[in-house]
């Protein structure tokens, strides 16, 4: 039986067994420094490709460091292909939402400018950095695909045409989330949460006449952007995603 591995790193490099996996500066020093690993140490390595490997940290130079793969944990498998749109927000909410999605296995998300959204400059590295964090954390096997920003109708003239889109619409104007889900076919899906402020009136016409939209309610309360993207992944996920499936013992 393979050694247990309290310790969970994203590697973007293939893990191939015996093969060094070179680590940068920043997983280095998480690893030596503030972890306080020595060599031999046992870490799972993981990406979306490969899987998860027990490996084993050898050092490289004076402050380098190295992961030898040794055994798969577990391979590969498919997550549903589920992307979050939401209008950015301020910063401390933005990066808990990252977080928050990356946990609930969101697989791609994608900021969105609406009339209403407040300008904020969004950091790529930085939400990249906690997507990784939530991904080693909760045991997926994937990072969420950071898209770069882009304008609300820009977004929807590109939208892929077998991509379910349900939108997240405050004005009580949609059917109760649980029984659209219900209804939902199989096939790749997208949330979308408007700005703080919601929508306006033209975006949500211009939504609603789209074949691909499903308009959805939240329920009675009015709830925070961030609010809203989280409670609505997890009802996903609950009805319609892999919440289904049982936790790898």
């Amino acid at each position: 039986m393979a050694e247990p591995a309290a310790t969970r790193l994203y590697v973007a490099q293939p893990l191939t067994e015996g093969a060094p996996i070179a680590l940068d500066a920043a997983q280095a020093h998480r690893l030596r420094h503030v972890l306080r690993l020595g060599s031999g140490a046992a870490v799972a390595a993981f990406n979306e490709g490969d899987g998860e490997w027990l490996c084993r940290l050898a050092e490289a130079g004076r402050r380098g460091a190295a992961l030898i793969p040794e055994q798969r944990l577990r391979t590969a498998q498919a997550e549903p292909d589920l992307w979050l749109v939401f209008a950015p927000i301020k910063r401390a909410r933005l990066d808990w939402l990252v977080e928050k999605a990356s946990e609930l296995g969101a697989a791609a998300l994608l900021p969105v400018w609406t009339k209403r959204t407040q300008p904020e400059r969004l950091n790529q590295e930085r939400l990249r950095a906690l997507a990784i964090a939530a991904a080693e954390q909760s045991e997926r096997l994937s990072v969420p695909d950071i898209r770069m920003p882009e304008r609300l109708d820009a977004l929807l003239a590109a939208w892929p045409a077998e991509r379910r889109l349900i939108v997240c619409d405050e004005t009580g104007g949609g059917s109760p989330i649980a029984a659209a889900l219900a209804d939902l076919r199989e096939g790749p899906g997208a949330l979308l949460v408007g700005p703080e402020g919601g929508f306006t009136e033209t975006e949500l016409d211009a939504l609603g006449k789209l074949p691909i939209v499903t308009r959805v309610g939240l329920g009675p309360r009015v709830l925070r952007a961030e609010t809203a993207a989280i409670a609505a992944l997890a009802v996903f996920q609950a009805i319609a995603g892999d919440w289904r499936r049982a936790r790898p013992r």
